[in-house]
């Protein structure tokens, strides 16, 4: 395990010392946590978009063409909304080249 000296406001840290004493853990304990879930966030958000990338709309709409056209079984159809009805989505806009802007931890 390694030590990391960090500095954080005095607000910050006094929520955190609050937040630790209530859930019954240490600070580091929270910190460490709390680091640990930010990082499966981005990592997830990171795999998630590979995943989108190598996806294909051609593949997509052939998946779709094999399915048969069948009523759904009765368990499986929704109730009517008396006021809204469900309107097909626009195609969005394929995303800029430029990068999105976001909070990176820094080491």
């Amino acid at each position: 395990m390694s030590a990391l000296s960090l500095r954080l406001p005095n607000s910050l840290h006094a929520r955190a010392r609050e937040l630790a004493e209530r859930e019954g853990v240490s600070i580091n304990q929270l910190v460490a946590s709390a680091l640990a879930e930010k990082m499966s966030a981005l990592l997830t958000e990171e795999y998630l978009e590979a995943r989108a990338r190598r996806g294909s709309r051609a593949r997509f709409v052939a998946a779709l063409d094999r399915v048969p056209a069948v009523e759904p079984d009765p368990k499986d159809v929704l109730p009517a909304a008396p006021s809204r009805r469900l309107q097909p989505t626009k195609a969005r806009r394929p995303k800029s080249s430029k990068p999105a802007s976001r909070t990176r931890l820094r080491g």
